[in-house]
């Protein structure tokens, strides 16, 4: 009898639900945590670079300890992005919003897409919001619908994050189309209608938005005694609701003063209309001015927001620890030249139609290493500009065939997905089975895509 009611769950799980059992066995079994990871790619950085570009041992180390230090500024820049969309995810307008979103979704699979669709959309208009509305989304998803599979709702949540590169945030696009940037001796300005609102990143994203929510959807276990419901006692609901004095004092009024939150805010406002007014552009430092001031803005009192800044600083802490780690292996990339041999060597073997295929793949290789779109691209973009103006491929594809790569292999790079594992309080191995077949999956519509791009072009 009970061989019977095996065979009978085995007949129900399909091939696609049977290879994600098996990737998410393998990485509960083998897969160690994030900073852990963070080692031993750095070591192995350190022997490709012995073995290929010759370094010595002690110069391996000493590039590895220079580099350590090197993207302080920017790993502020990234904590600060990722705590400020936390914030205003969390403020009560959009905490509403998400309530009444998610209140009306009762299937598992309609959760999936769901999130999906939240956690994509929100990147495509800024990463550091998208990533982690994402994972709010499905945390609320996963306290609403019964029999929802939690750690495949937070890898759904999370998949939306493949699209920040091709978004209104995508940081090469944005960098080509700024004037004074480095590479404009190179290739020139390149206008946003050439690359994200271009009919391929268009056509690209479209088909992102229709493939990827179906696909997670059938990820889906069919079989009960495999779903993995949220544990609902872990997670408290956080009050942002001022404190309430038997006396209250001069202090205490103005913590939870709305006069204070609102008027910083609007002064904040006044600042920012008049920076764009004259001229100013958006980057990252303008992006995180206005969404710290709009989250003050919208939770009214300072005490509030300040309540909703401690609950997210959990979201950013692996970020601050372990970015130093992946500045080091950048140091060790750039100064003992691997990662421009890495990109030279498949420059050497494309054609002008085939570079930014692989531009591409060369752009996600790198990210394994060096998890930083902007950092990388530095390194990588002027040497595949080089090989487009030797082959006569198109620039502007090559280029952000890079930035492509880059999030296509954020799916298995443990280092993004740490905040949405913050909110989610599940570990990398839990989620880490779904992200290689998403990986799968995506690489297979943008290599479709970018080869399009390029033959189309070239």
């Amino acid at each position: 009898m009970m061989n019977n009611e095996v065979q009978t769950v085995k007949r129900r799980r399909g091939p696609l639900e049977a290879t994600a059992q098996f990737f998410s066995n393998l990485m509960d079994r083998y897969l160690p945590d994030p900073l852990v990871i963070a080692m031993i790619l750095t070591v192995l950085t350190m022997i490709l670079a012995i073995i290929f570009q010759g370094s010595s041992p002690f110069q391996v180390v000493d590039y590895w300890g220079e580099g350590f230090w090197g993207l302080l500024s920017f790993t502020m820049q990234m904590t600060v992005v990722l705590l400020a969309g936390y914030v205003l995810a969390k403020t009560p307008p959009v905490d509403r919003f998400l309530d009444v979103l998610t209140s009306k979704i009762s299937s598992p699979r309609a959760a999936i897409v769901a999130a999906t669709l939240v956690g994509g959309i929100g990147s495509w208009l800024n990463w550091g919001f998208g990533l982690v509305m994402g994972g709010i989304v499905a945390q609320k998803l996963a306290m609403n619908v019964k029999g929802l599979h939690y750690p495949l709702a937070i890898a759904a949540g999370y998949s939306g994050f493949a699209v920040y590169g091709i978004g209104l945030s995508g940081s090469v696009p944005l960098l080509l189309a700024t004037p004074g940037n480095f590479m404009e001796e190179q290739v020139g300005l390149i206008p946003l209608t050439d690359t994200l609102f271009s009919p391929y990143l268009l056509l690209t994203n479209l088909a992102v938005f229709i493939i990827l929510p179906i696909f997670n959807m059938l990820l889906h276990p069919k079989d009960p005694a495999k779903v993995r419901e949220i544990n609902r006692e872990d997670f408290p609901a956080v009050s942002v609701k001022p404190v309430q004095e038997s006396t209250p004092t001069i202090a205490s009024r103005l913590n939870n003063s709305r006069v204070v939150g609102i008027g910083f805010g609007l002064i904040a406002m006044l600042f920012a209309v008049r920076y764009f007014v004259k001229g100013g552009t958006l980057n990252l430092d303008t992006v995180n001015f206005m969404f710290l001031f709009i989250g003050i803005l919208l939770f009214m009192r300072p005490s509030a927001f300040l309540a909703a800044v401690n609950d997210g600083i959990k979201v950013v802490a692996g970020i601050i620890i372990q970015y130093p780690f992946y500045a080091g292996i950048m140091g060790i990339l750039s100064a003992s030249g691997l990662a421009v041999a890495l990109a030279d060597a498949f420059g050497t073997f494309a054609s002008a139609e085939t570079l930014p295929f692989w531009s591409f793949i060369s752009g996600g290789i790198l990210n394994i290493l060096m998890p930083s779109g902007g950092g990388q691209f530095a390194v990588q973009g002027p040497v595949m500009a080089e090989a487009a103006a030797a082959l006569g491929a198109d620039h502007a594809a090559t280029a952000v065939a890079v930035q492509i790569g880059d999030q296509w292999t954020n799916m298995v790079q443990p280092f993004w997905v740490l905040p949405v594992l913050a909110i989610s309080g599940l570990k990398l191995r839990d989620v880490m089975g779904y992200m290689v077949l998403i990986l799968i999956v995506l690489g297979i519509i943008f290599a479709v895509s970018v080869l399009v791009w390029g033959f189309m072009l070239a």
